[in-house]
């Protein structure tokens, strides 16, 4: 008895154990294409409610709260009516001067405010993309979300302003063809805030240079004057027509102030633009997915 206490007791056999490393992934490795997609489908409620919360956030600094949101482009639309519809006189031979140009500067800076908050996501959320594991091409989305709910406001003080001041529009069937309008305008600033936002996670400086890139889009988009001044150069026409932002603002304009039906070649070209980018820019930014972390 008193030797079997006194015993010490013996190690256990050691046995090698197969591991199939081939069902392990690495963390935050780029998933397939589709399986990428399906992710952000499931991060869809995310997507949106976070968009919400930095819509209801972004202004509770001001007085005047989500005023903002509609008097900003009123005043930027009223500059551009004080410079070039009356200094310039570049209102001569538009119908409704004040309708077209406010339908420019409205249907610009949705555009505009959304290709540049998308660009910066990634740089502007880096510690959640590196303390999280989630899709990245989320904060893009919610970004764009965000700036499309948001100008929902604005989108309703452009049709007020169409439709009470002088000479008033009526308001016809056509108005509903700014819904799709809105759909395609939505998917080519995602598209170009994808491409945009891989590329400045890299080389920051771009985000100085693209306050210019984008005024020069404004200048080239018929905001505040007429495309009639081209018609005897017809290459700088062609280009100007193909330019996507300019085929936003002329459909918008057909539809809500003139109440022409728009052509069919302009919804092409439109669907075409908004397509072709938000596929390149889907797949430009998924490709870099491992990257964002390590940046």
């Amino acid at each position: 008895m008193t030797e079997a206490v006194g015993q010490l007791p013996q190690p256990a056999a050691v046995h090698d154990v197969p591991v199939d490393l081939s069902k392990l992934k690495r963390v935050g490795a780029r998933p397939k294409f589709l399986d990428y997609l399906v992710q952000l489908w499931d991060f869809r409620q995310f997507t949106y409610y976070d968009a919400r919360a930095r819509i209801q956030s972004g202004t509770r600094r001001d007085k005047l709260g989500s005023a903002w949101l509609i008097l900003n482009p009123i005043f930027n639309g009223l500059t551009y009516f004080l410079v070039f519809g009356l200094l310039l006189n570049t209102s001569k031979g538009i119908p409704n001067f004040i309708g077209y140009l406010v339908i420019g500067v409205f249907m610009y800076q949705i555009t505009s405010g959304a290709i540049m908050s998308g660009a910066r996501s990634m740089q502007q959320n880096k510690a959640l993309v590196q303390g999280f594991s989630f899709p990245r091409a989320a904060l893009p989305i919610g970004v764009n979300l965000r700036e499309f709910l948001g100008n929902v406001p604005m989108l309703i003080a452009m049709l007020l302003i169409v439709l009470v001041v002088p000479p008033a529009e009526p308001i016809t069937w056509r108005w509903l063809l700014l819904l799709p309008v809105l759909v395609l305008q939505f998917a080519f600033n995602l598209g170009v805030g994808l491409i945009l936002a891989r590329m400045i996670s890299k080389v920051n400086d771009i985000t100085h240079l693209l306050p210019f890139f984008l005024r020069l889009v404004m200048y080239l988009s018929a905001v505040f004057y007429s495309l009639d001044r081209f018609k005897d150069h017809p290459t700088i026409l062609r280009l100007m027509e193909a330019n996507p932002m300019f085929i936003i603002i002329d459909i918008t304009r057909d539809s809500v102030l003139y109440g022409v039906t728009p052509s069919l070649s302009s919804w092409a070209m439109l669907t075409a633009w908004a397509s072709l980018v938000l596929v390149i820019g889907m797949v430009f930014f998924w490709r870099a997915e491992e990257s964002y972390v390590r940046g």
